[in-house]
């Protein structure tokens, strides 16, 4: 099994899709944006989110490119934004705090 990080360097997406992904992502808040994706409750680590997240994406994508019937360009954005914020995050929680001098 990958670990999420080779699972996200292998993600490939097209361009202007990653592209608002990224620009979304600047303005992430986890506590507002994870809930409605993934239900409301508990919010779950960022490792658990993100890999329920990209099982999310890979049926987006899979609607996509495949079928292109239900899908929606907007909520393939959404759950994007979601992953690259929460990757962020974890980046962040594993690099643990940043020192000031």
């Amino acid at each position: 099994m990958k670990d999420i990080h080779t699972l996200l360097a292998t993600l490939h997406r097209p361009r202007l899709l990653m592209r608002a992904a990224r620009i979304g992502a600047q303005s992430y808040r986890r506590e507002g944006h994870l809930p409605r994706l993934l239900g409301y409750g508990v919010l779950p680590r960022h490792g658990q989110a993100l890999m329920r997240l990209i099982e999310m994406e890979e049926e987006l994508e899979q609607h996509r490119t495949q079928t292109g019937t239900g899908y929606s360009v907007v909520r393939h954005a959404d759950v994007l934004i979601a992953i690259v914020g929460e990757a962020r995050e974890l980046r962040a929680a594993q690099s643990g705090p940043q020192l000031v001098s």
